[in-house]
């Protein structure tokens, strides 16, 4: 399937810090039976593992070709679309999706833009700070009474959503029809960092009490999605604000 090996060549699925090795095979497994190869692992508790390799089955492919990360940053860092898995609604609303709308999203609204689904802990998932690197967060409805979802589960129930889209699809991915690449992770962290910097120098952030303004402005540049472009003309602005405002 066309637009499947095309999706598998650019959507990693990234476990973070996984504890039980057991997971981390059943996530392969996962990944593999919907046409998906690319995994990446944070900090596992213990990996290599021979649970892992029981539980990937014929799946040792996907287990073998892991890349180990030390940090979120790291691991999506030249990434365009980042998905993260969240089970609550947050106090500063953030876009979200289910499964099925993340498909959408991936396969139709960013062609060709490399992708990372993020999935948290098992006992507490992801923090509000790897949350807020995500341009959407995706949520599983679940039995209210009852909603928690084995990590390798929910990596199922994703990887099954991506695949059926693609099925369901031209196998032609859509064009763009954008001039230029989105911008980076790595890229919209710095963006960010010298946004931070410039509104502290200009005193308009107080660096000892900053409140949700921060999160407030990732939140828009996230929902902006930025091109590499625009991302570079920010920058020369905030550069510029800086050597107006020191010769003052």
């Amino acid at each position: 399937m066309p637009r499947m090996d095309e999706l598998a060549r650019r959507l990693r699925i990234v476990l973070v810090e996984p504890s039980h090795p057991g997971n981390i095979g059943g996530a392969a497994r996962a990944m593999k039976v919907m046409g998906l190869t690319r995994l990446a692992l944070i900090k596992p508790q213990r990996y290599p593992d021979p649970q892992a390799e029981w539980r990937a089955a014929g799946a040792l492919d996907v287990l073998d070709g892991a890349q180990l990360f030390d940090s979120v940053a790291a691991a999506v860092a030249d990434c365009q679309l980042i998905i993260g898995t969240s089970t609550r609604s947050r106090r500063i609303p953030w876009p979200e999706v289910d499964a099925r709308g993340a498909a959408r999203r991936i396969l139709d609204e960013a062609p060709g833009q490399r992708v990372a689904i993020l999935f948290g802990r098992e006992a507490s998932g992801l923090t509000n700070d790897e949350l807020q690197r995500c341009h959407v967060h995706l949520l599983i409805p679940a039995n209210p009474d009852y909603p928690s979802l084995n990590l390798a589960m929910a990596v199922q129930v994703v990887c099954y959503e991506l695949y059926q889209h693609a099925l369901a699809g031209s196998d032609e991915a859509p064009d763009s029809g954008w001039d230029r690449e989105a911008v980076t992770s790595a890229q919209l962290e710095s963006l960010i960092e010298h946004w931070d910097e410039v509104l502290e120098e200009l005193d308009y952030l107080d660096p000892d009490n900053p409140g949700k303004i921060m999160t407030r402005f990732r939140r828009l540049f996230t929902r902006l999605e930025l091109d590499e472009t625009e991302a570079q003309m920010l920058r020369g602005f905030l550069s510029h604000v800086q050597r107006m405002h020191r010769l003052r």
